[in-house]
């Protein structure tokens, strides 16, 4: 019984009952919106203690500064590159196959808001903060991740008995924020209902029809970045055959599939790289974790494809510039992504706000996100444990 009412069970009967209803009593589920809304907003409340406690924890999980020189610079510049990668092979991909594009939308109650153009002073300025707490109640989640790398650095350079207080503190606080987010995600069926129902009485029930392409362009994204992207450069920078060694590794990835949680797959990560992977435990010990808090190129590739599709769906048109912010809000959210189920789900909200793309729109991809999320972070332990060979060739 616990099985049949299980999350995921409980979110597929949400997504047919709000399409059903939607169809059937639209104007009750255009009132029940409301509850679509107040899960949103909870969504959005989580994000900027959740964003920046992750990224300074993983930061003082270094230890020292010297380690981050080392071991930590060359981990992060190859979980950097690898999600910026999986970002592009996503845009590439939705700007290709153009999911969402020519839908026949005959009202809408959500206005399309005019794209604000973005020059390149603009990008930078969302980087840095001039005024870090003005951040925080604006939620500008690049210069919140900045700011949180660099107050991570400079805290590791502190005496030993201060720095483990502060980690303790933080450390602590983001245990916290991650059992809110459980517990808001636990949220997800009634705000699906609510999400969906109201998009297919405003829409009508067509818009729902398109998610096939749109699906189809994740998946494709993933697999291309899963064992194309991912196996090249294990090729060139690891010198190891990567197929043989995900049939060494492969528990790790088929239970991060069907937990879809980076977290909890983490301790099997850690075994079967060191015992089956040939992974010194000094670098999986170090690489892993780390990559189970700020690697998240599945996730980073799934915002960039449902961004534009989304934006596609409700007219928006994103130019260039746009699609740059789009490319390092999404590189740079799922850095802060927490390693838990649905996690993507939170950082989409940034990635849409940043481009003026309505969150109500993840009404429409939530439909076949829990499928989404299951392949992503397969994708994602999948590229932590390609990290962790390659790091452990080059570390001293």
């Amino acid at each position: 019984m616990r099985k049949l009412l299980s999350l995921e069970n409980l979110t597929l009967v949400a997504i047919l009952l709000g399409a059903v209803s939607g169809v059937y009593i639209p104007e009750l589920m255009l009132k029940l919106k409301l509850l679509g809304e107040v899960f949103l907003s909870l969504l959005k409340m989580i994000i900027v203690p959740l964003v920046f406690t992750s990224v300074f924890v993983a930061m003082l999980g270094l230890g020292e500064v010297s380690r981050f020189r080392d071991m930590g610079l060359k981990t992060i510049a190859y979980y950097m590159t690898t999600t910026a990668l999986a970002v592009l092979v996503g845009l590439l991909l939705v700007n290709l196959i153009g999911p969402g594009k020519g839908e026949e939308i005959v009202h809408r109650s959500t206005e399309v808001p005019d794209v604000k153009e973005l020059t390149f002073e603009d990008v930078v300025w969302n980087i840095i903060p001039s005024n870090p707490i003005k951040s925080f109640v604006e939620g500008k989640v690049l210069q919140i991740i900045f700011f949180a790398v660099l107050f991570g650095l400079a805290t590791l350079a502190v005496s030993k008995e201060k720095k483990g207080h502060v980690f303790n503190l933080f450390d602590g606080l983001n245990e916290g924020l991650i059992n809110l987010t459980k517990w808001i995600i636990k949220l997800t069926p009634i705000g699906v209902f609510s999400l969906v129902g109201f998009i297919v009485a405003d829409m009508g029930v067509e818009v729902l029809l398109s998610l096939w392409k749109y699906a189809l362009t994740v998946v494709l994204g993933l697999l291309i970045h899963a064992f194309i992207t991912l196996p090249l450069l294990a090729f060139l920078l690891g010198r190891y055959n990567p197929y043989r060694y995900f049939l060494k590794v492969r528990e790790a990835p088929l239970l991060a599939f069907s937990t879809a949680s980076s977290a909890a797959t983490l301790p099997v990560s850690m075994q079967v790289a060191e015992e089956k992977g040939g992974v010194r435990k000094e670098t999986a010990g170090f690489v892993l974790p780390l990559g189970a808090t700020i690697n998240m190129d599945g996730t980073a590739l799934y915002e960039s494809v449902a961004a534009v599709f989304i934006a596609n769906v409700y007219g928006v048109d994103l130019g260039i510039p746009q699609m740059v912010m789009i490319f390092l809000t999404a590189t740079l959210a799922s850095i802060g992504a927490a390693a838990i189920p649905g996690a993507g789900l939170v950082m989409l909200t940034l990635v849409l706000s940043s481009v003026g793309v309505p969150l109500e729109g993840i009404g429409l991809i939530i439909a076949v996100d829990r499928f989404l999320d299951m392949l992503r972070t397969a994708v994602n332990v999948w590229g932590d444990l390609n990290g962790a060979k390659i790091i452990d060739r080059f570390v001293k």
